[in-house]
């Protein structure tokens, strides 16, 4: 069945960066655009970062553009988000997610999470 696997988190210093990897599998990823959100304690999930299915374009969220890019490897069945700049405010689970819209059909799949705090 379709899964997706988030890793690279952690706790990092105010300032500092972290890359997040998502692999996924049992769908066909190059049909999906991904997506990278984010929940922070008490507060809605946020959508951070978005890359079309064949990287066609990127969107991103207003509090990190500038300091966070998307980016795939379709050869890899795997999504990337490299933060940079990390700030405190930044501490969520980051959740990747996969979307495909066909005609009037949406399809998504969503992973476990992953932690990130930034703290000194």
């Amino acid at each position: 069945q379709a899964q997706l696997v988030e890793s690279g988190g952690g706790l990092v210093q105010p300032g500092g960066s972290l890359r997040l990897s998502c692999a996924a599998s049992g769908f066909t990823f190059t049909d999906y655009a991904m997506r990278w959100y984010r929940q922070a304690p008490g507060k809605e999930r946020e959508l951070v970062a978005a890359i079309g299915s064949t990287a066609e374009y990127t969107n991103y969220g207003d509090t990190v553009k500038g300091r966070f890019f998307i980016s795939r490897d379709n050869a890899r069945n795997t999504v990337f988000l490299q933060m940079n700049n990390l700030k405190p405010e930044d501490t969520a689970v980051y959740y990747c997610n996969a979307r495909r819209v066909y005609g009037v059909k949406v399809t998504g799949y969503w992973g476990q999470g992953t932690q990130v705090t930034v703290s000194s």
